[in-house]
């Protein structure tokens, strides 16, 4: 095992750099296409219960493609008619793929019909693995029911099949794959969409100081993306290639579905100069504990060209080193590696928290977790901060908890960026580009939130047609 303490030197100098620097140029966020997910799915169902105490779908997901489909890009809907005032809690009884590598997430539809108001929504975490063509999970033995155990109705709901009770193709289940719809037809009016709507999205946020952004802009030099308190990076220096330059007008903006996008791309041609990392943060360093979130999409593959560039994709906070092995100095990091670096042959995401660090000679005090596999897709990532510990979570799964003794001494930043790490993975001097969005980012002060809280105060800001809101007052 890799130990970033030892091989991330590069990019903690630089990422430090950035962070104390203020007032860094906003340049323009152009508009990029969607893309289209370009894979086939089928979902299978069975009803194991027509009774009224609890629903059970059972259901298999298909590859019908030609290429292996991660899990942990995929979402199914299962949709229903609630009664009144109820609350739901999801179970898994027993899966192929493992329960604990499944996610049950109740959602509400913005269009109800007369057979559909709410869903049930399934995901699956990256140890779920990658699916062969042809192949399926195996069975999802799935249930749920009013969190108060009163009698239930399925006969209204949309989703349910009283017939069905053998595994069959069943088009009133949807599927997405990375937020694009590719299987099933949901109840008029409402599609699925690339963030799940969480229950009771009118809910207004809670009181409490808040930064919160939808990366609604028309460009980089969009007026609002600087008076919002953000900086599109363009100053020289590390991390990663030497002689690469920090491309404003490669952090673009689009819409996918209803959602504003913002998107990341990092290109190069084989050489520094060719080379472009993208990077963008908040000037002020004000944001302590508290809860962290955003929902990014990293990427495997470039969008054309040869693959095999070491880039490392983010979503961190942190603030600046005041001297070597200063105890005040704080960084929180999900970096995912697609083709490795730092020693890993591989695709590897890493969450890692730093204490302090010295430069040269090069020592270092954090502590990291690990998962070596695929997360290409959209991914929910939550990082809680209190007075007792640090906890990472990724797509509504705890992910690592690192101890109190790397929590931070002064507020910080929060960044997003993408580069890499140099140009060894792969020499072709063939133009590549690779692209990492990010769908929002939320910071709630002083207050731990779950990440289906996190999903719910999201959906109630759009519910209420809030772009953007930041109360978190200036660091004394």
């Amino acid at each position: 095992m890799s130990d970033p303490s030892r091989n991330r030197k590069p990019r903690i100098r630089a990422a430090l750099a950035v962070a104390a620097v203020t007032g860094l140029g906003a340049t323009a966020l152009t508009a990029l296409p969607a893309a289209a997910a370009g894979e086939a799915v089928t979902v299978q169902y069975r009803q194991s219960a027509t009774g009224s105490d609890q629903v059970e779908p059972w259901l298999k997901v298909v590859n019908t493609g030609s290429s292996g489909l991660p899990l942990n890009q995929v979402k199914v809907r299962y949709y229903f008619k609630a009664d009144a005032g109820a609350s739901y809690t999801y179970a898994c009884s027993w899966a192929v793929k493992g329960c604990a590598n499944l996610t049950g997430t109740f959602g509400t539809l913005a269009h109800p019909t007369a057979t559909a108001d709410r869903y049930l929504e399934v995901g699956f975490t990256a140890g779920a693995g990658t699916l062969a063509p042809g192949a399926d999970t195996g069975d999802m033995q799935l249930r749920f029911h009013r969190s108060d155990w009163q009698p239930l109705n399925q006969n209204d709901d949309y989703s349910f099949g009283p017939a069905q009770t053998s595994y069959t193709a069943w088009s009133k289940v949807t599927a997405t794959v990375a937020g694009v719809p590719v299987w099933g037809t949901s109840p008029t009016g409402d599609g699925p969409t690339p963030t799940p709507t969480p229950t009771d999205p009118t809910t207004p946020p809670p009181a409490g100081a808040a930064l919160f952004d939808d990366f609604d802009y028309t460009g980089h030099t969009d007026p609002a993306v600087n008076a919002h308190g953000w900086s599109v990076r363009s100053n020289a220096g590390g991390p990663g290639v030497p002689g690469a330059t920090w491309a404003p007008e490669n952090v673009t903006f689009a819409k996918e579905g209803t959602n504003s996008i913002m998107n990341l791309r990092t290109s190069t041609a084989g050489t520094g100069e060719s080379t472009r990392h993208t990077e963008i943060l908040t000037r002020a360093t004000k944001f302590r504990n508290g809860t962290y979130a955003a929902r990014v999409r990293f990427s495997d593959a470039p969008l054309s060209g040869p693959d095999g560039d070491r880039v490392v994709q983010t979503f961190f906070t942190i603030n600046d080193l005041k001297a070597p092995m200063a105890d005040d100095y704080a960084e929180y990091d999900f970096e995912y590696l697609p083709n490795g670096g730092w020693g890993e042959p591989a695709n590897i995401l890493y969450t890692t928290s730093w204490e302090t660090y010295r430069p040269d000679p090069w020592e270092a005090v954090n502590q990291h977790s690990e998962s070596r596999t695929s997360y290409a897709g959209w991914h929910d990532l939550v990082l809680t901060i209190d007075d007792n510990a640090i906890v990472y979570y990724v797509d509504g799964q705890e992910f690592g908890r690192h101890d109190a003794r790397y929590l931070p001494e002064r507020p910080m930043s929060i960044n997003f960026n993408q580069w890499l790490i140099d140009l060894a993975g792969q020499t072709s001097t063939t133009p590549r580009a690779y692209d990492q969005k990010v769908d929002y980012v939320l910071h709630v002060k002083d207050r731990v939130l779950t990440p289906a809280q996190v999903a719910a105060e999201v959906a109630a800001y759009r519910s209420a047609g809030t772009a953007f809101e930041d109360t978190v007052p200036a660091a004394p």
